[in-house]
């Protein structure tokens, strides 16, 4: 897998991903490039220094920005590494399930502001909607790296999964009772549509409640990386209250 950019590429370079070869723009030696260099020979990575036109060659005149990478496939993890994970941190389970999410970026920037906030896992669908690739980890900012994120064969089994042990699960749809009302606190699990057609009916179905994002304007929809954003951070909001 090849990952470009210089947040991407040094989030990489942190994590406990396998990286087999750095590659640098001459002349770019300096600020975040030579930090991430120091990281690279600390870990003993093989450092190829090419010319601009290489490295667009090598990214497929990908935005770069004079760093690039090649690691192992992305190494994904399990339901229960994800719930063992909260119970490592003496935490409720907090979890984000997408279904059938399909924009590489709308997943990278879910995965960026999941890290941030705190979550401790996400659940992705395996044969539809986007899994990670280089586009993701690029969007994330190097967020991928660092947070558990699971590939499963059925959204809806991991739902019931969850429910069986005792994670609520809501969903976020348009016609939800408004988030501000609904107690977010606890072991919860998130469910965000795709950006087409929403939650599928029988995820919707399996839900243990439905939310809302209140709407003021005459547009009734946000982007779903972005309703994922305002959701997550409302959880985040009652949990420290």
């Amino acid at each position: 897998m090849l990952i470009t950019g210089k947040n991407a590429v040094y989030e990489a370079l942190r994590s406990d991903a396998t990286v087999e070869k750095l590659y640098v723009q001459r002349g770019e030696t300096t600020g975040v490039v030579k930090n991430i260099i120091a990281l690279a020979k600390e870990k003993k990575i093989v450092v190829s220094v090419v010319d601009k036109t290489a490295l667009d060659r090598i990214t497929q005149n990908a935005k770069h920005q004079g760093v690039a990478l090649t690691q192992t496939e992305f190494v994904y993890s399990s339901l229960d590494d994800i719930l063992s994970f909260a119970k490592s941190k003496d935490e409720p389970p907090f979890i984000v399930i997408l279904d059938e999410l399909s924009d590489p970026h709308n997943l990278g920037s879910i995965i960026r502001t999941a890290e941030c906030a705190g979550v401790h896992g996400i659940v992705i669908g395996k044969h539809r909607g986007v899994t990670v690739n280089d586009t993701v980890l690029r969007c994330s900012a190097g967020a991928a790296e660092h947070v558990k994120i699971a590939k499963v064969t059925n959204v809806n089994d991991a739902i019931n999964y969850l429910k069986s042990q005792n994670v609520y699960v809501y969903c976020a749809d348009m016609d939800g009772e408004p988030m501000y009302r609904a107690n977010l606190t606890g072991a919860i699990a998130l469910l965000v549509g795709g950006e087409d057609s929403g939650v599928k009916r029988l995820s919707k179905e399996l839900a243990d409640g439905v939310i809302s994002i209140p709407m003021s304007g005459k547009i009734n929809s946000l982007n779903a990386s972005v309703a994922a954003a305002v959701v997550i951070y409302e959880k985040v909001r009652q949990d420290r209250k």
